[in-house]
């Protein structure tokens, strides 16, 4: 692994967390994947070597747990979901170069072999611990398989979470009064020895880790209160039959924990691939064993594993450990969690049937707020943003240019590129490389857009159209008295050479983003191959001669049509029942399309709501702005506090934040965010604050407005 910018010389590999094969897949759960596959696609437009993989998680209890509702055996239960997701990802353009599972042969195999060489290095020992068990049916039960109370709040609770009450995630042995779903009859206690790895031991290892892992910053802050607290010993086996056996004497009726062999997937699909296309066009082994650029892309609600347990593993047996790891935010509806027992949720299979193209959908979710933030859809913003920046401005600057070309030159233009045009190529192109660097997703599809944007500003300014006729050369004569620049006809055909070039960059830019829509552009182009095998070089060679008229690349989503769309969801959300709450809530899956709270996004450890109440009048008292940061930097000596300059509108205002663990000092410039600017100024670390930045919860989820309100706008 290099800290070098992208492109370098090592194999990158660029994994999505697991989607747990339990359940149908939502436009939530396609955050990641989205996600994932435009990050690969950019970094081949770089030229970087590149394998982007993943696969099903087959395994854990509720897999099955519902597979017994069914009457069915897990694996089969399992295949079908994982079948189901393997041809579902390429309707939306997520191209993995290999999708595996966590129960084919090479998982199995290498997974046997990994935990044999932490064993065997002594990195994992034995441990009595606390666990249910139905005497009836003489049998220990896992996690899933117990039902009681929640010690904390008296809910009924499962043996893993308190998933009706508090949203508390319990350890083993916590639930109250436990009872087996497998005969309903009550459970008990008994010690039961199992196996723990030692991530106790990588805990130096893992502070040097995080210091070095680039990727979002929620990524790289938020593993830091348990690799610097007391890191825990992490227990690796399950009491089940549905897993892959732990491989060691004294444990033949144990499987391992489902996050032991799921990420295991990631080398195990890596090597799948070389085997399919040989080792001289991609080795799996110099990846993963000889310091590859490994990538991890997944929700945030699994940043844990994949910051902490998994490095660990890695060190554990000498494999590279991840460059990077990029963590999404969640996707709500219409400003609420999905919620898949209320049937509220666009399911994917459901966008597909309404006639969406999915290059639509992967721009929205792409481009829509940056990678880490959470994304609200609602059919009225769907509609909105294709409408406004892919019909009006990717599509018509592309459609006028290239109709306007045909008509008059049967295609380019015999005429050069102006330096202007050229120049901001190159931007778009500089601005493309940055944000693959930058690991920002929102920004590759932003560079297009502006690069569109500008098109659409040249050639209304430069109005080709009134320059094609003889007399059109007088006319411009006038405004032209250097004569440097070409005249009439002449500039119209340089107008236009220039608008096909920024359209055939276009075609470049946006593939990652819309792959689809872009090769149908490089078509409409007659650009020779696939825009699927071009560098980021293509944006600025020789567009082709000739080619044909063009057709729109977008269509315009109506009112009428949201009006419909808005319907249908709504009656579904009616028509659900609470009984079908209960079955559609097991089937979640785990890649963090979801918040562990729960299918409704609420959060575990949540506050009460004060019972003391203010008044309007006292509330009025507060005087809330629209603000933006316009810098930030660690105060020396505390670990928690950053110095920002905050431009309120009126003024700027120094404020001390305690964000520095939870965000990067370097990302928060430009951020918007909401101020309460008349409360008292205070010095802290002997810096004075004059204000203070909104946030919500542990996370420090910065405050923001949903539009562009000026800065100082009055929050009311």
């Amino acid at each position: 692994m290099s800290h070098e910018d992208f492109p370098t010389e090592r194999p990158a590999v660029v994994t999505c967390g697991l989607p747990y094969a339990n359940g149908d897949l939502h436009i939530g759960h396609l955050r990641t994947y989205v996600g994932g596959d435009v990050f690969a696609r950019a970094l081949r437009r770089l030229g970087q070597r590149t394998a982007f993989v993943s696969g099903s998680d087959m395994h854990g209890t509720p897999v099955a747990v519902n597979a017994e509702r069914e009457g069915v055996a897990p694996e089969e239960f399992a295949l079908r979901w994982h079948e189901t997701y393997e041809a579902t990802f390429p309707r939306f353009g997520v191209e993995f170069d290999n999708y595996g599972h966590t129960h084919d042969e090479t998982n199995t195999e290498l997974t046997t072999q990994i935990v044999r060489a932490l064993d065997e290095a002594g990195h994992v020992y034995e441990r009595e611990i606390l666990v249910a068990y139905d005497p009836e049916e003489d049998q220990y039960l896992p996690d899933r398989y117990v039902e009681g109370t929640c010690p904390y709040c008296g809910a009924k609770a499962r043996g893993d979470e308190c998933d009706e009450g508090c949203q508390r995630h319990l350890e083993p042995g916590e639930v109250k009064d436990p009872v087996s779903i497998v005969t309903g009859n009550p459970a008990e206690y008994r010690e039961r020895t199992h196996k723990f790895f030692r991530v106790s031991e990588f805990q130096e290892y893992l502070q040097g880790f995080i210091d070095r892992l680039e990727g979002t910053s929620n990524a790289r802050n938020q593993p830091r209160e348990w690799i610097e607290g007391e890191l825990k010993d992490w227990c690796i086996t399950r009491d089940m039959d549905w897993g892959i056996d732990y491989p060691g004497a004294g444990a033949e009726d144990l499987v391992l924990y489902v996050w032991v062999d799921a990420p295991i997937e990631y080398v195990a699909s890596t090597k799948q691939y070389t085997e399919r296309v040989g080792p001289e066009v991609y080795d799996w082994e110099e990846a993963w064993t000889e310091g590859g650029e490994i990538v991890h892309v997944i929700g945030r609600d699994i940043i844990q594993h994949h910051t902490v347990f998994w490095p660990a593993m890695l060190r554990g047996v000498g494999y590279t450990e991840p460059r990077a790891v990029m963590a999404s935010g969640f996707v709500t509806l219409g400003g609420k969690g999905f919620s898949t027992s209320r049937n509220r949720a666009v399911w994917a299979e459901e966008y597909l049937d309404e006639g969406f193209h999915p290059d639509l959908l992967r721009y929205y979710i792409a481009t829509n707020g940056g990678f880490q933030q959470d994304v609200d859809f609602s059919w009225e913003k769907f509609a909105e943003r294709v409408n406004g920046e892919l019909v009006g401005t990717v599509g018509n600057f592309v459609y006028r240019s290239l109709l306007f070309a045909h008509r008059e030159y049967g295609g380019t233009p015999d005429a050069p590129l102006s330096d202007e045009v050229r120049e901001r190529i190159e931007g778009a192109v500089a601005d493309f490389g940055e944000a693959v660097n930058d690991y920002d997703v929102r920004a590759i599809g932003r560079a297009t857009v502006r690069l569109a944007q500008f098109g659409n500003e040249y050639i209304q300014r430069n109005e080709p159209w009134k320059l094609t006729d003889d007399d059109s050369e007088a006319r411009s004569a006038s405004g032209d008295p250097s004569g440097d620049e070409p005249r009439g006809p002449e500039r119209a055909a340089r107008v236009i050479r220039d608008c096909v070039g920024i359209a055939k960059a276009v075609a470049v830019l946006f593939q990652p983003i819309a792959p689809d829509t872009a090769e149908r552009l490089w078509g409409q182009l007659n650009e020779d191959g696939s825009v699927h095998d071009a560098t980021l070089d293509a944006a600025l060679a020789e567009p082709a001669r000739s080619f044909d008229a063009p057709s729109e690349l977008f269509e315009k989503i109506e009112d009428e049509r949201v009006d419909e769309l808005n319907g249908k969801l709504e009656a579904r959300v009616a028509a659900a029942t609470e009984d079908d709450a209960d079955a559609a809530d097991a089937a979640d899956g785990g890649d963090g399309a979801e918040p562990e709270g729960g299918a409704d996004g609420a959060a575990a450890d949540l506050e009460p709501l004060a019972d003391e109440r203010v008044g309007f009048e006292e509330f009025e008292r507060l005087d809330m702005r629209v603000g933006e940061i316009v810098s930030a930097e660690p105060i020396e000596g505390a670990d928690k506090l950053l110095r920002l300059e905050v431009d309120v509108g009126l003024e700027t205002r120094q404020v001390v934040a305690g964000l520095r663990q939870l965000h990067d000092a370097a990302d928060l410039p430009g951020t918007r965010v909401v101020v309460v600017a008349n409360l008292e100024r205070a010095e802290l670390f002997g810096v004075e604050s004059d204000g203070m930045v909104l946030a919500a919860g542990e996370a420090a989820d910065l405050l923001t407005t949903h539009g562009d309100a000026p800065l100082g706008t009055k929050v009311r």
